[in-house]
């Protein structure tokens, strides 16, 4: 759903400090009369300031400033109410009140005033109710992964940091990613080398084996390990103590973790499986079924940007410099955005510029080309890639249509370069 712009002039003005139990209500009628007060946020509250604002001369425009998700139920209540929302600028409040008060003290009176000058100046942004566009269920998911990656990390960490150091070093070297289920699952079997140890070289190989899974090799991998285990440096702990106890305890917290994090991917995979826009960001290199529903969640509809300028600075990847005088500075991203769109597209740039041919990587090499062994230079080439995949992305789904990545190109005389042949020539 695209939101609508009011544009008859109001003749309420309303601004909301919000808080997290109280909110600082400012209003201003056609008269210039200010009105102050505080409300709780409870339902009663809203019905409250619902049937205040009716009874004002029409039409009413209320601002906010974004803290949390504390002013969602509120903007969604005045929004059902028919009322026009819009919210401010965080950074832009702090830098007016600045300029406004000479002083960067602050309160929540003081914060009201500056949200309601803003808002008669038109310094505003629409507002985008997530539940109202459709795509409150994507967000949902998507935060709910994000805190369950955190969360394995936490714990594969603290396996690698903390307990393989204390009960068995030598292990650390077999960790090869977070999906590495047979290692959790072996540890669990075997979490110190007494208990590898307590069997034969033959009867260990039979025992352990099948929680290796499909590895090839497992047999000569498994005669390493024992052989590990003889010479092991582990603190000698004996298997049913407390302490290892405690390290099995992780182990299957780490194993839990884990398995939720696959419900979660099936999860989003079931309900964005059947849309035409899970489709479109699918078809780009780099992009799978976890960065297509960050996109898909953070970014809502597309069609509510009118040019891919405005959702490159929605995102955060929109170039800013400094200059005053003859002094100009470095132009830099303005990372005034989204970051968690801003981080899937940089992830999406890692992955496509690592296979073997498409535009992402033709661009990064080109970029890369002057000084290929430079960090610096690769970080920034990195940065215009992210940047080009957020604009594919948009023109994607703006026309809904799916990447284009091998479109030759005509060379007059000759054959095509294989690194012109494989541009995107539809989406460069």
């Amino acid at each position: 759903m695209v939101d609508q712009i009011n544009t008859a002039r109001p003749q309420t003005w309303v601004a909301i400090d919000i808080a997290k139990q109280f909110h600082a209500v400012l209003i201003e009628t056609p008269d210039g009369r200010l009105q102050r007060f505080k409300m709780a946020s409870s339902a009663c509250e809203h019905d409250r300031l619902v049937a205040l604002l009716s009874s004002l001369p029409a039409p009413c425009r209320i601002a906010f400033e974004p803290t949390g998700n504390f002013h969602r139920t509120l903007a969604w209540r005045l929004r059902q109410a028919g009322f026009d929302v819009v919210t401010v600028s965080s950074v832009g409040a702090a830098r007016y009140r600045e300029a406004r008060f000479n002083s960067w003290d602050k309160n929540d009176p003081k914060d009201a005033r500056v949200i309601l000058e803003m808002l008669k100046q038109g310094l505003t942004q629409i507002y985008h109710d997530p539940l109202q566009a459709g795509c409150h269920d994507l967000q949902e998911l998507s935060k709910t992964y994000h805190q369950v990656t955190l969360a394995r990390k936490r714990l594969a960490d603290s396996l690698l940091n903390h307990y393989l150091p204390l009960y068995f070093p030598e292990m650390a070297r077999y960790w090869e990613s977070t999906r590495a289920e047979w290692f959790v699952a072996f540890l669990q079997r075997f979490p110190v080398p007494g208990a590898i140890l307590r069997l034969s070289e033959t009867e260990f190989v039979q025992t352990a084996a099948p929680l290796l899974g499909r590895k090839v090799g497992k047999q000569g991998k498994l005669l390493e390990m024992y052989a590990l285990a003889s010479h092991s440096t582990a603190l000698p702990v004996p298997e049913h103590s407390q302490a290892v106890q405690t390290f099995r305890q992780q182990l299957a917290h780490l194993a839990q973790v884990a398995a939720l994090r696959k419900s979660l991917e099936q999860q989003a995979l079931t309900l964005l499986g059947d849309r035409w826009e899970f489709r479109c960001l699918c078809s780009l290199p780099g992009v799978a079924t976890i960065l297509a529903l960050i996109i898909l969640a953070e970014a809502g509809d597309i069609r509510r940007f009118g040019h891919h300028r405005q959702f490159l600075k929605y995102c955060g990847l929109d170039l800013a410099k400094s200059q005053s005088g003859q002094s100009r500075g470095k132009e830099r991203l303005s990372k005034r955005g989204n970051a968690r769109l801003r981080y899937a597209f940089w992830m999406a740039a890692l992955v496509a510029v690592r296979m073997t041919e498409n535009s992402f990587r033709d661009k990064y090499e080109r970029y890369i080309a002057a000084a290929p062994h430079n960090a610096d230079r690769r970080r920034m080439a990195l940065t215009a890639v992210a940047a080009k995949m957020a604009r594919v992305a948009y023109g994607l789904l703006k026309t809904r249509t799916l990447y284009q990545g091998y479109f030759e190109h005509a060379v007059p005389g000759g054959l095509t370069p294989l690194v012109r042949a494989v541009e995107a020539d539809m989406t460069s």
